[in-house]
């Protein structure tokens, strides 16, 4: 079985948050249980430059009338998995992320670059690739949206939702520059409230929609998360899975993590208490053993509830805790939580950018981590929390929902859930979290659950090997 999995980003080549990781670890696993996976998604001078065993690369034309556009074939460095980069340099050769600028402004082109993306995944699947065409087309949020389109069911397409708030919304002059016609731009095309929609697209055009936990695969066909897409989804409510997202244990295991400062076992716990002094005396806080240290590693945005945090401070400062925050995102947020960092230095740090090496650290050094979402698709960061023993502090939503499951449910127990988005019921989870870090014995119970727990690529990669299946037949 031979799947083309298209995205916008692949970890080592380019990050900026979960798609990464997803992009890179289910092809991973699909290639373990014998598919042949390939990976493409645009040549960012990023990419080239990580990119190993990369070849002249096959010429594709100018497809969209951007630039002479040729897809390179090359092998990611970790794990040497098959990928294709579209390069186009007109494009994406240009200083600044995947979607913005060095000042991060939006590229004003997204359309035309991330329409290429889409429309080189289509010819690979139709012309072909030295020699290579996949059977299934795995097309990944809005950035991949219109290959399922373009596609015109010459073979059968995935279309993998990872977080519906993002559409790729754009004026109705774009279609002409990506190919289309005003015949799309209807109700049962690619308009969204007199806008083109990237998302809308795949979830129109694709054989089958996924999206990244069951959780919120029920919540986006309701109006308060469909985010204006709840009626296509509940109409195609038969096509659509939730599958939960998956870990890569070679990347994010404390027993064998080269980031940390020592490597540790459920069963031998000794390295975590280092790697919180380690974590302490780097960020600057104060050495404190006993002091609950909480971390949270994520985008600063309203969604994922940074301002319930802001709000919290104070009572996460009264309950005797530090916080360490590592993540980026909109300006006042960084800015909010600069400044209380600032105010306080001994009990919060606070890192702005995105650092892979500190996201390890935070990890293995937090005693909790903290995910007040006010939805989230899936989430990693509390995935690999499970499996440092650092105990998730949750919102019930989404896939956080799925993966995390509160103490009060007693030996299943592996972390502090909470309903309401406000900071009281925030707090009120810190709170228990507190509590059971004063009984060490039950502490380390509930430690040792969280960091049993198989989140692993491998179960994801089985539930997308049925679906590829099902299309083929």
């Amino acid at each position: 079985m031979k799947i083309l999995f298209a995205a916008s980003e692949a970890y080592p080549l380019v990050k900026t948050g979960g798609l990464a990781d997803a992009a890179s670890g289910l092809p991973a696993a699909l290639a373990g249980l014998g598919v042949d996976a390939r990976i493409i998604l645009p040549a960012y001078p990023e990419a080239l430059d990580k990119a190993q065993a990369k070849d002249q690369g096959v010429a594709l034309g100018d497809p969209l009338d951007a630039g002479e556009t040729r897809l390179i074939s090359a092998r990611l460095p970790d794990s040497g998995a098959p990928v294709l980069l579209v390069d186009c340099p007109s494009l994406y050769d240009r200083p600044g992320g995947p979607y913005v600028d060095a000042k991060g402004h939006l590229w004003p082109d997204n359309h035309l670059r991330f329409a290429l993306l889409s429309k080189a995944a289509a010819m690979v699947c139709t012309d072909g690739a030295n020699g290579w065409r996949p059977d299934v087309l795995h097309a990944n949020d809005w950035h991949a949206g219109l290959a399922p389109l373009y596609l015109k069911q010459a073979l059968p397409s995935v279309f993998t939702v990872h977080n519906i708030h993002y559409q790729g919304l754009f004026e109705r002059k774009t279609l002409q520059s990506v190919g289309l016609g005003d015949e799309h731009f209807t109700v049962n095309g690619v308009e969204y409230y007199g806008k083109v929609s990237f998302m809308k697209a795949g979830l129109q055009f694709s054989d089958r929609i996924t999206t990244v936990s069951p959780t919120y695969a029920r919540e986006i066909q309701g109006p308060e998360m469909g985010e204006g897409l709840h009626g296509l989804l509940a109409a195609r409510a038969d096509v659509l899975k939730g599958v939960l997202n998956g870990v890569d244990y070679g990347l994010w295991s404390p027993a064998k993590d080269k980031a940390i400062a020592a490597n540790y076992t459920a069963g031998r716990l000794k390295g975590k208490a280092e790697c919180k002094r380690s974590l302490q005396r780097q960020l600057g806080l104060a050495e404190l053993a006993d002091a609950p240290l909480l971390g949270m590693v994520s985008r600063f945005t309203n969604q994922k509830g940074v301002d319930i945090l802001l709000d919290a401070l104070k009572g996460v400062f009264g309950l005797g805790c530090q916080l360490a925050a590592l993540g980026s995102g909109e300006a006042r947020f960084e800015s909010a939580l600069s400044s209380a960092a600032a105010a306080s230095p001994k009990r919060m740090a606070v890192a702005v950018g995105y650092d892979e090496t500190l996201a390890h650290r935070i990890q293995a050094g937090a005693d909790m981590l903290l995910v007040p979402s006010r939805f989230e698709p899936c989430g990693l960061t509390q995935l690999y929390a499970l499996k440092y023993g650092t105990l998730p502090v949750a919102r019930r939503t989404g896939g956080l929902a799925d993966s995390v499951v509160d103490v009060s449910k007693g030996e299943a127990g592996t972390g502090f859930v909470f309903d309401e988005a406000t900071s009281e019921g925030l707090l009120g989870a810190i709170g228990r979290g507190v509590e059971l870090y004063k009984q060490p014995k039950d502490w380390r119970r509930v430690q040792n659950n969280a960091m049993k727990q198989d989140f692993s690529w491998r179960k994801a990669a089985r539930e997308y090997m049925s679906l590829y299946k099902e299309l083929l037949l």
